[in-house]
C-alpha cells in the first residue's frame, strides 16, 4: 500500500520542474525562428513566474503547477509568433535601467548606447549650471531620460509626432523618477531658445531593407520609427531643417547606419556650412554616431 506520503511525493515528481519547461521552450522557440531562444525562454519564465532571471538558477528543480505553465505557455506562443520578448514582458534594459516599452515605441537597443555614451561624455565637460538638451524623435523617451539621469545639470525635452509614443516616455520619466519634459511636434519645431545639445535616432532602414529584416521587426515596431525612405535618409533631411530653422544648439549627435554615415554627413554639410562632423565608431569600430560641431 502506498502511503499519503508517498502519494504525494509522486504526484510532485510527476509535475514538470522549471528546468524541464526551460528546455522544452528553448527548444520549441529555437524551432520557430529565435536565435536567441535559450534566453528568450528564461526571460519569458522568469516573467511569468514573477523571479529575476538569475532567481530561475536557484529553482531550476521548483516543480510548477498547471497556472503556472498555462501562462509560460502562453508567453512562448507569442514569442513563437515573432512578437518581441520586450512587448511580451512589457519592459527593456537600457544603459542600466528598466525601460517600459509598447508596440508604439521601438524597442530600445545596445547600438543607441553609443550616442548616450558619447553625449554623456560632451555633457559631462561642459561648464554651466544648466544644460539644455533636447531629444527628436524621443520614441519610449530612453535617450533622454538617460542623459537626466546620469548627468543632474541636464534639463531635457523629448518630442515625437506620436501622442502614444509620448504617453510610454512619459511614464517611463514618471517610474524612473527622471524630470524630463515630452512635447508632441515634428523634431525641432516647437522647441525654443539655446541648447547645449540636440540628439535623435531616426528612421534609416531603407525601403528595400525593409522587406528583408527578422520578423519580429518588420511585423511588430512601428514602421514610422524604422523606415527612412528609399535612400535610408528621408527622416534626416527634415530633422536637420527643422534644427537649422527652430533651434541654437552648440552641439548636435545624430545615430546613423554606419553604410549611411558618408551621405549623412554630406547632409549636414550642406545644412549647417563650417559645421564639424566627427564619426563616432560603436564597439565593432563601424561609424554609429556623428558628432556634429556648430560653427
Amino acid at each position: 500500500m502506498v502511503s499519503r506520503r508517498g502519494m504525494t511525493a509522486e504526484v510532485a515528481a510527476a509535475a514538470p520542474t522549471l528546468i524541464d519547461v526551460l528546455r522544452l521552450s528553448t527548444t520549441y522557440l529555437g524551432d520557430h525562428g529565435s536565435t536567441s531562444a535559450r534566453l528568450d525562454s528564461e526571460l519569458l519564465c522568469a516573467h511569468a513566474l514573477r523571479l529575476r532571471r538569475i532567481d530561475l538558477y536557484l529553482q531550476f528543480d521548483r516543480p510548477l503547477d498547471e497556472t503556472e505553465l498555462t501562462s509560460i505557455r502562453e508567453l512562448v506562443r507569442r514569442r513563437g509568433k515573432g512578437e518581441p520578448v520586450a512587448y511580451i514582458t512589457g519592459t527593456r534594459e537600457f544603459y542600466g535601467r528598466p525601460f517600459h516599452v509598447t508596440s508604439d515605441v521601438l524597442v530600445p537597443r545596445p547600438d543607441t548606447e553609443t550616442l548616450v555614451q558619447q553625449a554623456i561624455a560632451f555633457l559631462r565637460d561642459r561648464p554651466g549650471a544648466e544644460l539644455r538638451v533636447a531629444d527628436l524623435g524621443t520614441g519610449s523617451g530612453c535617450i533622454a531620460i538617460t542623459l537626466a539621469a546620469e548627468v543632474t545639470a541636464v534639463r531635457a525635452v523629448g518630442t515625437d509626432v506620436s501622442a502614444a509614443a509620448l504617453d510610454v516616455a512619459r511614464d517611463n520619466a514618471e517610474a524612473l523618477g527622471v524630470d524630463v519634459s515630452f512635447v508632441e511636434c515634428s523634431w525641432a519645431d516647437c522647441i525654443e531658445g539655446g541648447f547645449d545639445l540636440i540628439v535623435s535616432n531616426p528612421p534609416y532602414v531603407t525601403t528595400q531593407e525593409f522587406e528583408t529584416v527578422e520578423r519580429d521587426v518588420r511585423d511588430f515596431e512601428p514602421r514610422d520609427a524604422l523606415l527612412g525612405g528609399d535612400d535610408g535618409l528621408d527622416a534626416y533631411r527634415p530633422l536637420l531643417v527643422s534644427v537649422r530653422d527652430h533651434a541654437i544648439v552648440a552641439r548636435v549627435m545624430l545615430e546613423v547606419d554606419p553604410r549611411h554615415a558618408e551621405a549623412v554627413t554630406a547632409l549636414v554639410s550642406a545644412t549647417f556650412p563650417g559645421a564639424t562632423t566627427v564619426p563616432v565608431p560603436d564597439l565593432t569600430g563601424r561609424t554609429r554616431v556623428l558628432d556634429v560641431a556648430m560653427a
